[in-house]
């Protein structure tokens, strides 16, 4: 039967990739266009004056090409204050480093997403779906550097008062960017996934995965390489997926290491021996000095790549706070069979589009976050024992405009206490998530919920903030601590049916009308 629903997904994903989506470009003026931005005046200010013929296309090449120059001038800034760091904290040049690196793949994202709508007034739908993305980084980007400034220097100091004014003006000006361009280009087609992913093919044949070269990690010297980060700086980088995966096996081991995959190393694969096997482990944390960005044992920002068979873990320990094991900014990337543990932040699902399968994920508070359009599918997630006093809260979701495609859907997975909260008291609280942003959005579906789930399900963040903005649901889950009838009654919060749930499977919510050749893996959503 899997095998039924894959051939009739792939020859329907064939047809979907080969139609172009075209919109009727009539004539606009700025002030019909930017009714529907969440910035109508910032937007009026950025256009151009009302010029006969112009269209919807024409103002959001505009405002992609003007987002792009306020983000070339916003870098420029920020390296200014980074050539001269005598009178910096060594937090605030971190926090400034971070913004920097953020802010630079902002100009590779919207310069890209200029790129792609280059002249044209129709994109196939995979493209729009790949700009959407882009454009939906651009803000989480830009708000993670606004985050971290904030919480590393003074609000009386010189670099805020001058960086986070025009950190929130651009932030209005690429929301304006991303409204227009869903306006012009993005299609609002249903997509009807056909069956839960089944399988994911890393044999030989038809179904395999590609490999252009693979080499060995092994501690003992009888491999390549004796330290994953020697084995990641040797690979090559590659501008699509068609030359093959670049495989690191990692043998059996405790890599004391800081890892980062780099976005210009894509279609790499990483393979351990197995979860508790293959351990790969850092302790950096915000109250040693580390930014929770930078905090992350295991980096990720190559597009496309896949692990399999690690574990990888964050040892800082709940009095450390925000210390993140894997930050996860790698679009179309994924994880199998794989461990993440730690206690605040452990799963820093950061942006564009990632897939866990078959994963753990060990945490305390917000242990997992961040703005991506992320699917846990077949995890055990295992809430563990926090400080005195703190309660649990599983997801921190941070989407921050309406317009954005992002998420965290939480299907067919297993939620039951960690063996430290199993044998404590019981008097600790777990959520399903609170809403750190104003757009949150979290779907449960079809998941094993266990006593612990506080009857309430949700908390909130601080007072009302985002209680009625917010997207939290729940489908078809079991287990008892399941039951939605003592659920919170915020407006942002929803008991739904599979018509709305199938929205957020994995081929509807993360792949789209991808069929990723390059991998040969049909990622495949869908209700059964």
């Amino acid at each position: 039967m899997a095998s039924m629903h894959s051939s009739t997904c792939i020859f329907s994903l064939f047809l979907i990739f080969h139609l172009s989506l075209a919109i009727p470009s009539t004539t606009s003026s700025p002030d019909t266009v930017c009714r529907s931005t969440p910035f109508p005046s910032v937007c009026k200010s950025m256009l151009p004056g009302n010029q006969p013929g112009s269209t919807i296309h024409d103002y959001g090449r505009f405002s992609i090409r003007r987002s792009l120059a306020t983000t070339q001038n916003l870098l420029s800034l920020i390296n200014s204050y980074l050539s001269n760091q005598n009178t910096l904290s060594q937090t605030a040049i971190r926090a400034l480093q971070d913004c920097q690196h953020l802010i630079s793949l902002n100009l590779d994202f919207l310069s890209n997403a200029s790129q792609s709508i280059g002249f044209t007034d129709t994109l196939q739908s995979s493209q729009a779906d790949d700009t959407h993305t882009l454009l939906s980084a651009v803000l989480t980007n830009q708000q993670t550097c606004s985050d971290g400034l904030q919480v590393a220097t003074l609000p009386s100091s010189a670099i805020q008062n001058a960086l986070l004014t025009p950190l929130n003006n651009g932030n209005m000006m690429n929301s304006v960017s991303l409204a227009l361009f869903k306006q012009g280009w993005a299609h609002n087609e249903a997509r009807h996934g056909r069956g839960l992913l089944t399988q994911l093919f890393f044999g030989g044949g038809a179904g395999g995965v590609n490999v252009s070269q693979m080499v060995v990690v092994n501690q003992d010297g009888s491999g390549n390489f004796t330290n994953i980060t020697a084995a990641v700086a040797a690979a090559p980088t590659y501008s699509s997926g068609s030359n093959g995966y670049f495989v690191i096996y990692v043998v059996a081991g405790v890599y004391q290491e800081y890892v980062t995959i780099t976005k210009n190393q894509t279609y790499l694969m990483m393979i351990g021996d197995g979860i508790n096997h293959t351990i790969i482990t850092g302790n950096h944390s915000v109250a040693d000095g580390w930014t929770t960005f930078n905090s992350a044992t295991f980096v990720v920002e190559g597009q496309g790549f896949v692990a399999l068979n690690l574990t990888i873990r964050n040892t800082a320990g709940p009095q450390k706070f925000q210390a993140v094991a894997l930050r996860n900014d790698a679009d179309l990337s994924t994880f199998y069979n794989c461990s993440f543990e730690g206690y605040q932040d452990t799963l820093y699902t950061h942006s564009l589009r990632q897939f866990y399968r078959q994963c753990d994920v060990y945490g305390t508070v917000d242990f997992i976050f961040g703005n991506a359009a992320t699917v846990l599918q077949d995890c055990n997630l295992y809430p563990r024992l926090p400080l005195l006093g703190q309660s649990n809260t599983i997801t921190a979701q941070g989407k921050t405009d309406i317009n954005q495609n992002t998420g965290t859907s939480i299907h067919n997975c297993s939620i039951t206490a960690a063996q430290d909260l199993a044998s404590s008291n019981g008097t600790t609280q777990t959520f399903l998530g609170r809403p750190w942003k104003l757009y949150s959005t979290v779907v449960y579906m079809q998941s094993f919920m266990d006593y612990l789930i506080n009857p309430a399900g949700w908390a909130p963040w601080s007072g009302d903030f985002a209680l009625n903005t917010s997207y939290y649901a729940e489908y078809n889950n079991y287990g008892p601590g399941s039951n939605t009838s003592n659920r919170v009654t915020w407006l942002g919060y929803h008991v739904i049916g599979a018509t709305d749930a199938v929205n957020f499977t994995v081929s509807n919510f993360i792949f789209g009308d991808h069929w990723l050749p390059q991998t040969k893996v049909p990622y495949i959503g869908g209700l059964m």
